[in-house]
């Protein structure tokens, strides 16, 4: 295990990035990818802080931000989302490596 936040944030990101959607729908803003989010949440959990303390510090660290290729820091609400959003799936059984089916795929079936 690693000391280093800036470890542990690419970490996560490698991580996120074999389980995770690139983006959580097609109508994404595509501001932020799922993995770069995923990649805060467990930066948050390793730096025990909360939402706003995570995206003050990434705001102040250059380094951690090209780590996990952020153009800008997002709102401490948009990691409040991802959170729930990502355990929601999480606990349904959605993460994994398999891309998700297009909804005209879904809809073809009558599902």
């Amino acid at each position: 295990m690693s000391k280093s936040a800036v470890g542990v944030a690419r970490e996560a990101l490698a991580a996120g990035r074999v389980a995770l959607p690139e983006y959580g729908s097609r109508y994404s803003r595509r501001d932020y990818t799922q993995p770069q989010l995923f990649a805060l949440l467990v930066l948050r959990q390793f730096l025990r802080t909360d939402y706003r303390g995570v995206v003050t510090l990434v705001a102040e660290w250059a380094e951690l931000r090209r780590a996990l290729g952020l153009k800008k820091v997002p709102h401490y609400s948009t990691l409040a989302h991802a959170s729930r959003r990502i355990l929601a799936e999480a606990e349904a059984g959605g993460l994994s490596a398999m891309p998700r089916p297009r909804w005209s795929d879904v809809h073809r079936r009558g599902a």
